[in-house]
């Protein structure tokens, strides 16, 4: 059983850089996040989601790393073959998993208004794979995560699992998926990115 992340010791190692601070570069970096052709609405500038300013205002400290990482996370979030849902149990038990407090509450708020989870599904991807109430194509996709992060590999039986319900480039995206939320969560807990106060609230 995994609990949900709670917060760390406080500072940032990485200042986060204020909005106006923001080398020109970073308008290329966050025009890289919309795939040429989405399969998932990109929400409109200025939406009501929560603005992500502190992990944006670390990254913009390094606009050209920026940039590439978001074509990549651009295809993950609006160009997936996978459902809205799948891509968010996957990204919040990494995030439990991890103890990755910034990245859980994100993705709470994206599960809850763009993936439609209810609140008690969302604590219980805190729980895990072998939690009541999960169909079997779901704990398997939870149970890919602790897999890939315990030894970089899903299992014979899990894999097997998936390969039932879906088909070569979602478990493609399932893997990629995995692996760049890992990396999300080692960014924001290594450089002690701090909670906005949208987030917070």
């Amino acid at each position: 059983m995994t609990t949900t992340p709670e917060a760390g010791p406080t500072g940032p190692r990485i200042a986060p850089l204020p909005i106006q601070q923001w080398p020109p570069e970073m308008r290329d970096a966050l025009a890289a996040l919309t795939p040429p052709a989405p399969r998932h609405p990109v929400p409109e500038r200025g939406a009501d989601r929560p603005k992500g300013l502190n992990a944006l205002g670390t990254l913009a400290r390094h606009p050209e790393l920026t940039r590439a990482f978001n074509v990549f996370n651009g295809h993950l979030l609006f160009a997936t073959t996978l459902t809205i849902r799948q891509r968010e149990l996957l990204v919040l038990r990494i995030s439990a998993v991890r103890g990755a407090l910034y990245e859980w509450k994100q993705h709470v708020w994206i599960a809850r208004n763009e993936a439609g989870m209810a609140e008690a599904e969302i604590a219980r991807v805190a729980e895990g794979p072998d939690a009541f109430g999960w169909s079997s194509e779901e704990g398997a996709l939870l149970r890919a995560v602790d897999e890939l992060i315990a030894h970089a590999r899903i299992d014979d039986g899990t894999w097997q699992e998936l390969v039932a319900v879906l088909d070569e480039q979602q478990l493609m995206d399932v893997v990629f998926t995995v692996g760049a939320y890992d990396t999300v969560a080692m960014v924001f807990k290594t450089f002690g990115v701090e909670l906005d106060d949208d987030l917070s609230r």
